[in-house]
C-alpha cells in the first residue's frame, strides 16, 4: 500500500501503536468494524476509529496488540480473526503515534459492544457498500486549512486518519466509485475543539 505523504513516519518514528482493520461478512455483504471514541478523551475525542492503541511490551508486536485492543474495545474474540496482512506504518502527527494497521478477516463474527465504556461509546459494523456509495462521500476541511476524505455512515462522520485509510482501502480493494471530491464541508462545531481546548487535528 503506497503511504500518503501526510502519513509518512518521520525518521525518528513515533510511539508505536497498532489498529485492527477487520472485515467480515455481514447481513448487507462485506462490512468493516469501527468504534466510536468517547467525546471526553484527550486524543481523537468523539471520532469513529479502528480499534487499536499503543503496543505494550508484553504484546510482542503489532498483530497481538491489534487483536488485544479489538477484544478490549469491541469484545472481538481474537480466535475468530484471520490475520491477512500487516500494512505499512503510518504516522499521526497530532498525537505522535506511528500506527501499524493489521488487516483481518472475521472468520466467525460474534456479538460486539463497547468493552470499556470509559473509552468507547459504540461499536458498529459498516457495510462496505455504504462506504463506497458516492452519496456518502465528502471532503472535510480542517481548521489548519488542510482537507481530507470523509464518509457519512448513519449518524457518524468518519474523517481524519480513519477517513484517509478508508479512502485508500476502497481504492486498493477495487470498491471505489467516482465521487465528488469538490463536495467540501467544515467539521461540525462539536468536533472543532477537543477536551482541554485543543483544536481538532488535521489527521
Amino acid at each position: 500500500m503506497p503511504v500518503p505523504e501526510t502519513l509518512v513516519p518521520p525518521p525518528a518514528g513515533g510511539r508505536q501503536s497498532a489498529v485492527l482493520i477487520l472485515f467480515g461478512d455481514g447481513p448487507a455483504g462485506p462490512d468493516l468494524l469501527l468504534v466510536q471514541r468517547g467525546a471526553w478523551l484527550r486524543r481523537h475525542a468523539g471520532q469513529p476509529a479502528f480499534p487499536g492503541g499503543a503496543i505494550d511490551a508484553a504484546d510482542g508486536g503489532p498483530v497481538p496488540a491489534a487483536l488485544r485492543e479489538a477484544a478490549e474495545e469491541a469484545l472481538v474474540d481474537p480466535a475468530s480473526v484471520d490475520v491477512l496482512a500487516v500494512l505499512p506504518e503510518l504516522f499521526i502527527s497530532r498525537s505522535g503515534f506511528s500506527v501499524t494497521p493489521v488487516l483481518g478477516w472475521w472468520r466467525r463474527p460474534g456479538p460486539v459492544g463497547p468493552g470499556d465504556p470509559a473509552e468507547v461509546t459504540a461499536v458498529s459494523r459498516i457495510p462496505v457498500a455504504d462506504l463506497a456509495n458516492p452519496a456518502n462521500r465528502l471532503t472535510v476541511r480542517y481548521p489548519s486549512g488542510q482537507s481530507g476524505p470523509a464518509f457519512r455512515a448513519g449518524d457518524m462522520l468518519i474523517w481524519g486518519f480513519t477517513g484517509l485509510v478508508l479512502d485508500r482501502l476502497l481504492a486498493l480493494g477495487g470498491w471505489e466509485r467516482p465521487w465528488d471530491a469538490g463536495n467540501v464541508t467544515g467539521l461540525p462545531p462539536e468536533m472543532l475543539t477537543a477536551p482541554g481546548g485543543d483544536p481538532a487535528p488535521g489527521v
